[in-house]
């Protein structure tokens, strides 16, 4: 008897076409913004120079900056100094975030000691900590560090949290049946079952490093993105404001990019 070869399977839907649609709508809605921005300050005049500047103008701050230099720097080195401090407090944000908001999760007592404070320190912009800040570390690279940390270790903690809390229970019953405890469980079974939502609040957390940014170089900065815009700003300049602001939405977003590629790596399930 002849054997019955067996059913070829069926090819995986292609991602390309919606991905392309993606990328379309994506690239029609900047050039949206783009050809508003540029009949807003050209053609129709609906806004002076002041108030917002046309292509041309911030394409000659580009050009100035990226050469001659502007406010003590050219671009790359502005952006090197505020990329170094994004990175420290960034990263000092998850080193301590994400262990304390798994001992929060794991354990009550631990949250409720440390809960009280957390809630009553959050709400405090992180701003508002540069009189202190400047007490207690001066103006060296220290306090820039500690203000961006102060804003990036709220959203690690809550998230890192509740990604603990949020754990199947059965699942955590099933590893202990099955002799999981302490170093084990907590990193065969805890960290994994909470990495979603931790990587949620890194996410998160770097966008608040590079929102806190400007904020940060108040103290004593003589190069970096927010000295650019403290010093354009001074300077009535809205063509190298609107570089600067240009300059760190893009080193946000591509930092935001490399951050999802070490998520895709961590978690390949998700990809």
């Amino acid at each position: 008897m002849t054997a019955i070869p067996p059913a070829a399977a069926a090819p995986a839907p292609s991602r390309r076409p919606r991905l392309s649609l993606r990328w379309l709508v994506s690239g029609a809605s900047v050039a949206a913004l783009l050809l508003a921005w540029y009949l807003a300050t050209g053609p129709l005049e609906l806004l002076s120079a002041m108030q917002l500047p046309s292509p041309a103008d911030a394409y000659d701050a580009l050009l100035e900056i990226a050469g001659a230099g502007y406010a003590d720097g050219t671009l790359w080195q502005h952006i090197v100094a505020s990329t170094g401090l994004v990175l420290y407090g960034f990263a000092a944000a998850a080193l301590t975030g994400v262990p304390l908001g798994i001992l929060m999760g794991r354990s009550r007592l631990v949250e409720a000691y440390v809960n009280p404070v957390f809630q009553i320190v959050r709400p405090i912009a992180p701003i508002a900590w540069i009189p202190l800040t400047i007490l207690w570390f001066g103006l060296g690279t220290s306090a820039k560090v500690f203000v961006i940390w102060l804003a990036a270790f709220a959203p690690t903690v809550i998230n890192t949290h509740t990604g603990v809390r949020n754990i199947d229970d059965t699942l955590l019953q099933a590893a202990r049946v099955n002799g999981a405890a302490g170093r084990l469980m907590l990193l065969d079974v805890v960290v994994p079952g909470a990495l979603p939502s931790i990587f949620t609040g890194l996410r998160t957390s770097l966008q608040a490093c590079w929102m806190v940014l400007v904020a940060a170089e108040l103290v004593g900065s003589f190069v970096g993105l927010g000295h650019v815009l403290i010093i354009a700003t001074r300077d009535l300049n809205s063509g190298m404001i609107l570089v600067a602001m240009a300059a760190v939405a893009a080193m946000g977003m591509l930092m935001s990019a490399l951050l999802a590629q070490v998520e895709r790596k961590v978690m390949p399930w998700k990809a």
